[in-house]
């Protein structure tokens, strides 16, 4: 079973400026002549997180991580404005060019997911390879089993604490309810309801609990932009032009190399947008990690995405 690379710390720290309005933070890691990485975090929203530099070996891989819009170090903080889909993969594109880098492997999980797969399938000439976890397209059936019902019979006892700022009237439409209250001018109301956003996603993460995560979720700077741009996104239906757009546009990645790993009991992003992704993208190798859920930091996925990254450093593509 393999384990996270030893921690790792960037050597090169930068701010490119995307627009009149956005900054975003940029970091590098490993060898800088090694084998360009980007690594895609989740959210939208979340920001960077340390392990997410220890999934490619330093010694082989050019390692590249960035904060999205308005979250992380990233500027302004929890800013909606200009803050779509398109415009991060633009930002990827940028970042490439400011980068001075051909072609790179893009590795996301989560939204990081969603997001490597709108940026290969409008870059698909830039991308070596395509390691993907934890499958997740913003089709509605996704967002109404997260926000609405299904995860909700499974937690029910956090979802009683997601449902509490949002009036049973309002309660028919929660990404509603809470786009409301999250871009309202009511500075309490509005964090208030972003740490029961962010806490009731962090409450389905990982098949076994972890109330040090739920609690982390919950600091002030963290939730506040967690949960305000997950939920604009997310009301926004993604900013796609269709509820399967990614699934449709998965014919123009097909020659590129991939894996798409998914835990079992992933509530989160349940395993169904994974089978499909794997149904229209035959190509990929497809992983089900039996004893897992959501997180990138369960041990099975950890392996799987590690066994990944090693095995693309040993060949030309990938």
């Amino acid at each position: 079973m393999r384990e996270f690379y030893p921690e790792l710390q960037p050597h090169t720290r930068g701010r490119l400026r995307v627009s009149d309005l956005h900054e975003i933070y940029y970091e590098e890691c490993g060898n800088p002549r090694g084998k360009p990485a980007l690594v895609l975090h989740g959210g939208p929203g979340g920001g960077i997180s340390p392990f997410l530099r220890r999934l490619h070996d330093p010694k082989r891989y050019r390692i590249i991580l960035f904060d999205q819009r308005g979250c992380g170090q990233s500027a302004p903080h929890a800013e909606l404005r200009e803050n779509t889909t398109w415009h991060l993969v633009a930002d990827i594109e940028a970042l490439r060019v400011h980068l001075g880098i051909e072609k790179w492997q893009v590795l996301g999980g989560s939204w990081g997911s969603t997001l490597a797969l709108a940026y290969a399938q409008k870059h698909a000439e830039r991308v070596s390879g395509l390691i993907l976890r934890g499958i997740f397209t913003v089709r509605q059936r996704e967002i109404h089993w997260f926000y609405q019902e299904g995860a909700s019979a499974l937690f029910p006892d956090a979802w009683e604490a997601f449902l509490a700022p949002i009036p049973e009237a309002e309660r028919g439409d929660l990404v509603l309810a809470y786009y409301k209250r999250l871009t309202g001018n009511d500075a309490i109301e509005q964090m208030a309801c972003a740490k029961a956003w962010s806490q009731w996603e962090a409450s389905a993460l990982a098949l076994r609990p972890n109330p040090a995560l739920v609690a982390s979720f919950g600091g002030d700077a963290f939730a506040l932009a967690f949960g305000r741009i997950e939920c604009h996104y997310f009301f926004n239906k993604g900013f796609f032009e269709s509820d399967d757009q990614l699934l449709a546009g998965a014919q123009v990645i097909r020659n590129i190399p991939g894996v798409i790993i998914q835990g079992r009991y992933d509530v989160v992003t349940p395993m169904e947008t994974a089978w499909a992704l794997h149904r229209a993208w035959p190509e990929a190798e497809f992983e089900i990690i039996a004893d897992a859920g959501h997180t990138t930091t369960e041990p099975g996925i950890t392996d799987a995405l590690i066994r990944a990254t090693d095995r693309f450093a040993c060949s030309a593509s990938g």
